[in-house]
């Protein structure tokens, strides 16, 4: 019988996710192609709406640090929903639980992702916004584990991760071989336009989920 262990607690840091799930980075530019080029232009609606998210995240900001549920509701969940992610063909699982088995079966890693964006295409994770937490950079071992246990190989699965200051995208694929490459993080707290960029990346990373 399979060993369980949380993901939180088998998987710690950066070389903990790729010793133990056979990853490597790769940083080869046209590897993650998808939060550079071709990214779609933003209607005044969209652009409105995403003035408003930023104004609201200062407001409640300015009054300290928030916490992941606050993060969630004033970051995550309007960028998912203004990018279409809450409407067909998508559909949406919260705290969904994931498991992935490891060493040819012997452990399986179990855990809880903040949001999941069927079919097994998108993953969010959101930090809570402490001083402690340097970047979003924090999550990235843990997420590469959770989008690790993608049940289609065959297709490339995106990870968004936000504490609510800064925004980072995640590309994995499984074939060949196993591998993940990053885009920049997007400083949507500190610089207005950002958070538009950022927003156009995830828009394009819906558009060409549905496209395939």
């Amino acid at each position: 019988m399979a060993k369980v262990i949380a993901v939180t607690e088998a998987i710690k840091s950066l070389a903990e996710a790729e010793s133990r799930l056979n990853l490597s980075r790769n940083e080869n530019e046209a590897f993650f192609t998808e939060w550079q080029t071709q990214l779609p232009s933003l209607s005044d609606s969209e652009q409105t709406a995403l003035d408003t998210l930023r104004r609201r995240l200062l407001y409640h900001r300015s009054d300290g640090e928030l916490l992941e549920g606050a993060v969630t509701l004033l970051v995550a969940s309007p960028l998912l929903e203004l990018a279409g992610f809450y409407d067909p063909p998508f559909r949406m699982k919260a705290e969904a639980a994931i498991e992935i088995a490891i060493d040819d079966g012997e452990e399986t890693l179990r855990g809880r992702i903040d949001i999941l964006i069927l079919p097994w295409q998108l993953w969010v994770i959101v930090l809570e916004c402490k001083k402690t937490t340097i970047s979003t950079r924090s999550a990235l071992p843990q997420a590469l584990a959770y989008m690790m246990a993608n049940r289609d190989l065959d297709k490339p699965r995106f990870g968004m991760l936000t504490n609510g200051d800064d925004l980072l995208f995640v590309k994995l694929r499984a074939q060949p071989t196993a591998e993940y490459g990053l885009s920049r993080a997007f400083s949507i707290y500190t610089v207005r336009s950002e958070l538009r960029s950022a927003f156009q990346v995830l828009k394009h990373l819906g558009q060409g989920i549905t496209a395939v």
